[in-house]
């Protein structure tokens, strides 16, 4: 499902001012640019000075340093702490208080909510890394979780017609497939539960507790619309007709834009690409099978792959981004993990829309779900079989 536009925009800082170098334990730091003289600032040296001074691996640059650690440069940091800072001055959780008897900085705790989801290290370690308890780890992270989820919505839409438009040519000039609006996957993110909750339900087919996320990307692996909370026991095929999604789709409110005409004026409607794991439909396109395929299948098999990968690359950056989803999750809240997996595409998208990158120490090296096999789904409508092939011979020409 497409989550809500529930949030006004916070405004955009400017592109990041360049890199400063690190100062030694004790000098006093550097200047720091004008747009970010009125913030709090001390918590990242602190954190910083004591990182280097327990030797802990981090790139040289300060400014390379902060990405490392929190997966943005400053100025979207700056950002973010915009989106939050209102809820996080005039409802703050209680007993935010510091050894130094001070209320948190606004900036201290998006650090801290940020640190604990980038890392997936314990509340106790993260703490530790800031001079807080786990409490207060505890109460930071969930209420930047909260406040997230309600006023940056707007980073995750489904794209209106003009935004469609774009990224369907841009699936079409480096994919070759018209009308093409997206790429769908899914992964586990693996839990622990307590004995009481342990339920054939979440228990999956690598025999791990999870709970699923699909995602749909564009051409940017931007999330354009997930679904989550349902237990990783389930298909990927059942996973799908349970979101929103795909009610949208069969009632022809959604993927219903203007139709394209192929080569042998065959229409070609609006549609998503994935894998064998989801069900041929006339606007979800997965490759043909066998063997013995004709040269319109395989070119059609290609160029659905590569441009199905965007859903698997992105899935794989978000897990590497945000470790707290790519580690196993000890005793999560089910009821408010979903927030936690939303939070976190929300991140992702923010980096994308910032035009932040993502440094390659962070990226991992393996698929997102290491350890499941492909599924194969053998539902095949007539009518997406009829699209598959009106494409495939357009592919041709």
């Amino acid at each position: 499902m497409s989550p809500a536009n529930k949030s006004k925009k916070g405004k955009r800082k400017s592109k990041d001012s360049g890199k400063l170098k690190i100062t030694k334990p004790g000098g006093a730091p550097p200047p720091l640019p004008p747009e970010l003289r009125s913030l709090d600032t001390e918590w990242w040296y602190t954190f910083l000075h004591k990182r280097t001074e327990s030797g802990g691996d981090a790139p040289s640059d300060e400014g390379e340093a902060f990405r490392y650690f929190f997966r943005t440069s400053r100025p979207t940091f700056d950002y973010i702490c915009s989106i939050v800072r209102e809820d996080l001055i005039s409802r703050p959780p209680s007993g935010l208080i510091n050894i130094e008897g001070r209320l948190l900085s606004v900036e201290k705790q998006v650090a801290i909510a940020m640190r604990r989801l980038a890392s997936g290290d314990s509340q106790v370690s993260v703490g530790a890394a800031f001079g807080v308890g786990q409490s207060t780890v505890s109460q930071v992270t969930w209420r930047f979780i909260e406040s997230m989820e309600e006023r940056a919505r707007h980073h995750l839409v489904w794209p209106g017609l003009e935004k469609m438009e774009k990224i369907k040519s841009k699936f079409e000039s480096d994919y070759g497939l018209p009308n093409c609006c997206g790429a769908i996957d899914a992964t586990h993110i693996i839990m622990t539960l307590p004995v009481v909750d342990s339920s054939e339900d979440w228990c999956d087919s690598a025999k791990n507790y999870s709970m699923f996320l699909q995602g749909i990307v564009d051409d940017e692996m931007r999330f354009i619309d997930i679904v989550t909370g349902w237990p990783g026991s389930m298909m990927f095929s059942q996973l799908l007709k349970f979101s929103g999604f795909f009610t949208l789709c069969e009632a022809g409110e959604r993927l219903d834009g203007p139709v394209k005409v192929s080569a042998e004026n065959g229409d070609i409607k609006e549609f998503i690409v994935g894998d064998i794991s989801y069900p041929l439909l006339p606007w979800l396109m997965t490759p043909y099978e066998g063997e013995s395929l004709s040269v319109p299948m395989a070119n059609f098999n290609a160029k659905q792959k590569a441009a199905r990968m965007l859903g698997t690359r992105a899935l794989s950056r978000l897990k590497s981004s945000w470790r707290i989803l790519n580690k196993v999750m000890w005793r999560p809240d089910k009821n408010k993990l979903p927030s936690i997996i939303l939070v976190c595409c929300l991140l992702h998208n923010i980096i994308i829309d910032s035009k932040d990158e993502l440094l390659p120490d962070v990226q991992l090296p393996d698929h997102h779900d290491t350890g499941y096999s492909e599924e194969n789904c053998e539902q095949v409508d007539s009518n997406g079989k009829v699209m598959r092939d009106i494409i495939a011979a357009h592919l041709t020409r």
